[in-house]
């Protein structure tokens, strides 16, 4: 018989009873520190060249069982690309607010914060160079393919808090947490144990987040609770969660990753000076609907002759890194009778095709007609 999880279930005892734990170093032995039950990796000391399989293994084990979220300390060492990336979203903000006025935000007021949606996008169209070079960080791969698998899709938003910036209300996000809870409710519950496996949340820190700049308030294990999409908007479960949230500052560079049914909210920016920034990253599997629509096509197109080129020096992982941030990675959905299977299974992806031409060395001519007949084949 199918089983519904249901609003009058929802019991905050038992809630409480799930969150009554400590995360040990037992469960976590590839981390550098554990704050707060958040396990904390400085990827100094790293070597993400190397078979990472053990500590994807570890990363996912966080994300699923234990305390849902992790740091990843100087993920970014040389912050320099933070700032050029910061520079540009500054600009973009400014220029989309004289256009359009304020944003609209999840589960915040309109104009209560800048946010600027499809950062990704907007990065590769403005300065592809700085895209590949931000967005080619083996940290924040190794961790999107922990929880998702290879070829996921890569999604971003700019959230910049200024002094005086009140705190979100506390959520869980995409897919569920983005339906009402009579709606989540009509799902059945294997959909619930289901939705967070879809996609991967995450914050690159612009700038330095002490505490009272307002950091993501997070409440460890609180992604483990199934009833927890029904639950979040709940008066006594958002009072448990203001009671019992905990905070981890960040510095630039650094990059937080949770699980998206971690009850979390953005906190209040109480500081006096720190306008906090961070790109917000929303990363989905090959298999889901990312929330967002990317010109990935365009974006392929900006990007080959920066990777061709790769005046950077960029290693193969890197570049592999950049491309799967960029280009469309799964095959489907696609029209059979023109772009028929490879070898039975499945057709040739956007970025599979982007990284034949780079083993090819194909001319950026050669490249843009091919690019232009894949999109063809696929709508055909």
């Amino acid at each position: 018989m199918q089983e519904y999880l249901s609003i009058n279930d929802c019991n905050l005892v038992e809630f409480s009873k799930t969150l009554d734990r400590t995360l040990q170093q037992s469960e976590v032995p590839l981390s550098h520190d554990i704050q707060k039950n958040v396990p904390i990796y400085d990827v100094s000391k790293i070597d993400f060249l190397s078979d990472t399989k053990l500590l994807r293994t570890e990363w996912a084990n966080i994300l699923h069982k234990t305390s849902g979220v992790l740091v990843l300390k100087n993920a970014y060492p040389d912050t320099s690309i933070i700032d050029t990336a910061s520079a540009i979203y500054e600009k973009i903000i400014a220029d989309e607010k004289a256009a359009t006025g304020d944003k609209a935000d999840h589960f915040a007021a309109s104009g209560a914060n800048d946010r600027i949606w499809n950062s990704a996008q907007k990065l590769c169209q403005y300065d592809p160079q700085t895209f590949s070079k931000y967005f080619s960080n083996l940290a924040v791969d190794t961790a999107c393919k922990a929880w998702l698998g290879p070829n996921y899709q890569m999604t971003a938003q700019i959230n910049l808090v200024r002094p005086s910036g009140a705190a979100q209300s506390p959520h869980r996000d995409y897919h569920l947490g983005f339906q009402t809870k009579e709606i989540a409710e009509s799902y059945p519950a294997h959909v619930h144990d289901l939705s967070p496996a879809l996609t991967l949340q995450g914050a690159i820190a612009h700038v330095d987040m002490p505490i009272e700049s307002g950091p993501t308030k997070l409440l460890p294990f609180s992604q483990i609770y199934r009833h927890g999409y029904l639950a979040f908007s709940q008066h006594d479960f958002r009072e448990y969660f203001e009671n019992n949230y905990i905070q981890i500052p960040l510095n630039k560079g650094d990059v937080l990753f949770f699980n998206p049914a971690l009850y979390h909210a953005g906190g209040a920016n109480i500081s006096k000076n720190i306008h906090r920034m961070a790109n917000l990253l929303q990363v989905s599997s090959a298999f889901g609907r990312a929330m967002e629509s990317l010109n990935r096509s365009e974006m392929t197109r900006m990007l080959y002759p920066i990777l061709a080129k790769n005046s950077d020096k960029m290693n193969e992982a890197e570049i592999n890194a950049a491309i799967t941030s960029c280009s469309e990675g799964y095959s489907f959905p696609t029209n059979l009778d023109t772009a028929p299977p490879l070898d039975g299974l499945a057709p040739e992806t956007q970025a599979n095709l982007f990284r034949r031409a780079l083993k090819e060395e194909m001319s950026f001519v050669d490249f843009k007609k091919e690019l232009l007949l894949h999109d063809k084949n696929k709508r055909a």
